[in-house]
């Protein structure tokens, strides 16, 4: 059940998603350790955020919408009291910072931070937050995400960087356009860092979405529109993945992280399947934190009644005609 995601070998292909498990290791009250690869921190910003008044927070019909307005502490608190305490660590999961922003310059000073945190393996770059303004703007524009990526890839230069991506299913610019476009941004020729932009993709962030109460004649949340997650996005994203692997990572070895309403083994199954090397899980933690060790454990027997030696293996073994 192990996987290596850009050189970070991990004991899970599960990750825990960003704002569904706290700053860190919070979730260890309630979950096994063992059962997770990695944990990926809420978004952390420059300066801290309160995020939206309630309700900020509603369940749906086979899913949730949220408009947290991405509520931290901000990095110079995270970097003093989360990231170097090293409580993940010890139980063998990685830590994924996640990253947000306004401003390729606040992007940019966050990620230069998060860099040089022992305790951080990964930076994941959030670039499509659909419930604050300005936070979605970096990931459905491909100019846009390439000079952020190219930004910060002057200051990360230690850690693997992920770029998580909104669900774009359809239009212009599509979901492989905007990988192909997150992958091959870099460093300006002859800075500190011209690698290429992301080692991993994480697909996807949640879908722009409303509910209204038909009783006041109001939006459920505050913030009008927010995020949708949960069983209700899943199919999308087994395209999404699909469609990356199929005609963009697989050929340039970028792995996928797949996110998006994974609340049984069987939902996980698929995004392997469809060219994920590992298994997102948020909205499910939330309503039953211990789901992450059930899906664990089906993935596990599912391995080896395939007959593969390694979950690995069975990573795009979709059978399309």
């Amino acid at each position: 059940m192990t996987v290596n995601l850009a050189g970070i070998p991990l004991q899970s292909p599960i990750v825990l998603a960003a704002g569904t498990a706290g700053y860190a290791d919070e979730i260890l009250e309630v979950l096994s350790p063992g059962v997770l690869g990695a944990v990926t921190s809420k978004s952390i910003t420059a300066l801290p955020r309160d995020g939206h008044p309630t309700w900020r927070m509603v369940p749906l019909r086979g899913a949730m919408l949220n408009a947290i307005g991405l509520a931290n502490t901000g990095v110079e608190r995270f970097a003093r009291h989360v990231a170097n305490s090293h409580t993940l660590e010890k139980h063998g999961v990685a830590l994924f910072a996640s990253v947000a922003g306004d401003t390729i310059e606040s992007y940019v000073r966050v990620a230069a931070e998060m860099d040089g945190l022992e305790g951080v393996r990964a930076i994941e770059l959030n670039v499509s937050c659909p419930n604050v303004h300005g936070g979605s703007d970096f990931g459905v524009d491909p100019v846009a995400l390439a000079d952020l990526v190219d930004a910060v890839r002057q200051v990360v230069i230690a850690k693997p960087l992920i770029i998580k991506l909104p669900p774009v299913a359809t239009g212009l610019p599509n979901i492989v356009t905007l990988a192909k476009t997150a992958v091959e941004a870099r460093g300006r020729p002859g800075g500190p860092n011209a690698r290429p932009g992301a080692d991993v993709l994480c697909l996807a962030n949640t879908t722009p979405a409303m509910a209204i109460d038909v009783r006041t004649r109001r939006p459920r949340i505050t913030n009008t529109t927010g995020g949708l997650s949960g069983p209700a996005v899943h199919h999308i994203v087994v395209k999404l993945i699909h469609d990356t692997y199929r005609k963009y990572a697989k050929d340039v070895g970028v792995p996928i992280i797949g996110l998006g309403g994974v609340t049984r083994w069987q939902d996980a199954a698929q995004f392997i399947l469809a060219g994920a090397s590992a298994v997102g899980m948020g909205t499910a933690t939330m309503a039953d934190p211990s789901s992450p060790a059930r899906v664990y454990r089906g993935l596990e027997r599912w391995q080896r009644r395939m007959g593969a030696a390694t979950i690995r293996e069975l990573v795009g073994a979709v059978d399309v005609v």
